[in-house]
């Protein structure tokens, strides 16, 4: 009798993500009302809410600092 597999084939193995978090451009009001919201986050130890600043931030960013 052969083992049985419980898989379909080997894990897959995700690299760990160490992006630098995004830095505020000085001078930019949303940038930095983004900025005190992730701080506040950090203090609380709220990582969900720092990400989700993250993410906002990034798209801000993107989308008016090209």
């Amino acid at each position: 009798m052969s083992e049985r597999q419980t898989c379909p084939s080997a894990p897959v193995v995700l690299p760990l993500r160490l992006d630098a978090e995004p830095k505020p451009v000085p001078g930019c009001a949303h940038c930095d009302n983004i900025a005190m919201e992730h701080d506040r986050a950090r203090a609380n130890g709220e990582a969900s809410k720092r990400r989700d600043c993250n993410v906002r931030l990034r798209r801000h960013l993107s989308a008016d600092h090209r």
